[in-house]
């Protein structure tokens, strides 16, 4: 089975990290997909995210790092997706990722002989589910010492710590 995490992981959390390990256990292959979206502002570029990404998966040979611009449920049925992987924070998360879920299936399973592809969810792990991109981001912004700063290194990994330290030219 493969599946398809998608996201903008700007930058990419623990929390994307322990979604994508748990969901690589029910898959042979995930494929974490960086959406390139250009009306959306983001931090990092399409690039850099994707080698964050890179860096945080080096080790694990069942998941493979892409990204993709337009609808997600077309770059689910180019790379052969069995179903697409969410990770739920709250039952917010929940409202607003099930009617993506029905969008991805009525686009692909237009066709009489296709099912259309499912949405699998996975909540996040309790002790990670405040943390989130803009979270991130936020207090970047704000923390004189990014590089001294405990609380952005427990929700990322060391090496986007350096990237953000790199994006705000701060460094003590």
């Amino acid at each position: 089975m493969t599946l398809i995490y998608p996201g903008s992981f700007d930058p990419v959390t623990t929390g994307h990290i322990d979604i994508a390990q748990r969901g690589a256990k029910l898959a042979d292959r995930l494929i974490i997909a960086v959406l390139d979206n250009p009306n959306k502002k983001t931090l990092f570029t399409v690039a850099e995210r994707v080698e964050l990404l890179k860096d945080a998966f080096k080790s694990d040979i069942k998941i493979e790092v892409d990204s993709f611009s337009g609808l997600l449920a077309e770059y689910a049925v180019i790379r052969g997706a069995n179903a697409i992987l969410r990770g739920l924070r709250s039952p917010t998360d929940f409202e607003s990722e099930a009617r993506y879920a029905a969008y991805n299936k009525m686009l692909t399973g237009a066709e009489p002989h296709l099912d259309g592809i499912d949405t699998i969810y996975l909540p996040a792990s309790p002790h990670l589910a405040f943390i989130s991109s803009s979270i991130v981001r936020e207090v970047a912004a704000h923390t004189p010492d990014i590089n001294g700063n405990n609380v952005i290194s427990s929700m990322i990994t060391p090496v986007a710590r350096v990237a953000l330290i790199e994006k705000f030219g701060r460094m003590k």
